[in-house]
């Protein structure tokens, strides 16, 4: 019975001591991700938080449950077996990191009348003028159709409207951003449409953060849609990407 007691206790000590470590990397990636590739709020704008749900399966659930299944001190093949453990929870996380890396949102286009997030993985071509994407946040690019002929422009619609694939994802749309300042000037809507979408005592407290904001646009993204506040007065700036829904 004591025996019984004594090793249930080893074995406790060991998932605690194992799931310290494991939520200490857990958070160390979720801070990577977050400072580097996913600018708030673009974590939740995306799909990238189901893969770093799987990372936190993986190294926060699985490793130390499993630390605690095996753990038996002085036996034998312990080393060994907290090993495999440590590479099958390793090896989950760089591939979860890799993942998140690859589906790293890297322009915010200004399409028409709206922007929409660009992840890595959505660009459909490599164009000469695209010699590498942005890897620490995304870059604001116009997508420029104002020279497209007449079947292009209708390719382009039967692309978007028959294969869900937006000019966005074509690099050889691309073009300086200040190009669409004055297109963002004159599509740029009137914030109290907000309170249509969202809790009006929740526009205001994001608002409040912004006073320099006097319009917004729309930007759409894979899972969640979220609003990119402007300055129409400064030129049509863009003053920051905000968790309001936009329609």
């Amino acid at each position: 019975m004591r025996c019984n007691r004594k090793l249930f206790q080893d074995k406790l000590q060991a998932f605690i001591f194992h799931f310290a470590i494991s939520l200490a990397i857990v958070f160390s990636a979720y801070f990577i991700i977050e400072l580097f590739w996913y600018p708030e709020p673009l974590f939740k704008a995306t799909d990238a938080e189901k893969i770093f749900v799987m990372i936190l399966i993986v190294d926060l659930i699985s490793g130390p449950l499993l630390t605690l299944v095996v753990y038996k001190k002085h036996k034998k093949t312990l080393k060994m077996d907290l090993t495999i453990i440590a590479v099958i929870q390793f090896s989950a996380l760089i591939y979860g990191l890799y993942s998140v890396y690859e589906a790293r949102p890297v322009f915010v286009a200004y399409v028409i009348d709206r922007f929409e997030l660009v992840r890595a993985n959505d660009i459909l071509e490599v164009d000469e003028q695209i010699h590498h994407l942005p890897k620490f946040g995304p870059e604001y690019i116009y997508v420029d159709l104002t020279e497209l002929n007449a079947t292009e422009k209708l390719d382009s619609i039967l692309d978007e409207t028959t294969y869900n694939i937006s000019p966005a994802q074509r690099p050889k749309f691309y073009n300086n951003f200040e190009l669409a300042k004055p297109l963002i000037i004159e599509k740029s809507q009137n914030l109290m449409l907000l309170k249509d979408y969202n809790n009006p005592t929740e526009v205001n407290k994001i608002l409040q953060k912004y006073p320099q904001a006097d319009s917004f646009l729309p930007l759409k993204s894979n899972a969640v849609d979220m609003t990119a506040l402007i300055d129409k007065k400064h030129n049509g700036k863009v003053i920051a990407v905000v968790d309001l829904r936009p329609w």
